[in-house]
């Protein structure tokens, strides 16, 4: 096998999320892999960009309110802008709000269902877009969860907005395959971040969620790194609406 249909040389990426966490982690790796990154968060991202830079990459740093759609157009033209192309959109941005359903507030419902599902699909189609306009077809990734098997306690609008984060991904999927552009998502398991905090400070909980993950584990943003780097590599070209599940074995039990 050509190991070469895993490199990313020459390739621009938009990250969204890029300071911390999970976009962190995947925007080192698709650098490592030789994409230039476009790292896009709500607040600047000077560590996430010294690592980048460190890997051997140019960074380009957004900050943008991704509650809104507004930006997207933006962000992918000024990504356009400063390196010529785009090839690849990694839709990691996205907030939970715990509460019971039968106290859920409507703020609580729009503001996540806004983020983590609204500006994941109008930023693909400014990607898209784009990317048609280039004619050489491009790779989205975006961000899914166990959420999108399974109901969850707690988090409504969170499991409303994972699944509708596959079924947007299979859709488009569908549409802009003829064009060349693929998209997939990935789907972490319990990993350890800033929205598992509260749960890995409940010791009892915490015990109860890793007796039931077969490795044993917390995932890390660098489990997430590998999948994204072939999902947004030539190894993956005929892969398209595929949810993978990236979990320790999780959904296995």
């Amino acid at each position: 096998m050509n190991f070469d249909a895993f490199s990313l040389k020459g390739k621009v990426a938009i990250v969204t999320g890029s300071s911390t966490g999970l976009g962190q982690g995947m925007a080192l790796g698709l650098a490592q892999a030789g994409a230039d990154i476009v790292g896009v968060d709500y607040v600047p991202q000077p560590e996430t960009e010294a690592m980048i830079k460190e890997a051997g990459a140019r960074y380009l740093g957004l900050v943008e309110d991704l509650m809104t759609i507004e930006p997207c157009k933006r962000i992918v033209d000024k990504a356009v802008e400063a390196f010529g192309h785009v090839d690849i959109l990694v839709n990691n941005a996205g907030i939970i709000r715990r509460c019971d359903a039968l106290d859920f507030t409507e703020k609580d419902w729009d503001d996540v269902m806004d983020l983590n599902v609204k500006t994941v699909f109008f930023l693909s189609q400014a990607a898209a877009r784009q990317f048609v306009k280039q004619g050489k077809g491009g790779k989205i990734i975006n961000i899914a969860s166990m959420l999108s098997f399974q109901g969850g306690i707690r988090i409504a609008s969170y499991a409303a907005a994972k699944s509708g984060v596959a079924g947007i991904t299979r859709l488009m999927a569908c549409e802009w395959a003829r064009h060349g552009i693929n998209i997939n998502a990935i789907a972490p398991g319990y990993m350890a971040t800033n929205n598992t905090a509260p749960l890995r400070a409940d010791a009892e909980r915490s015990e109860d969620i890793l007796k039931r993950i077969p490795v044993g584990r917390w995932g890390t943003p660098k489990d997430v790194a590998g999948p994204a780097v072939f999902l947004a590599s030539p190894a993956s070209d005929y892969m398209n609406g595929f949810v993978m599940a990236v979990d320790g074995g999780w959904l296995a039990r």
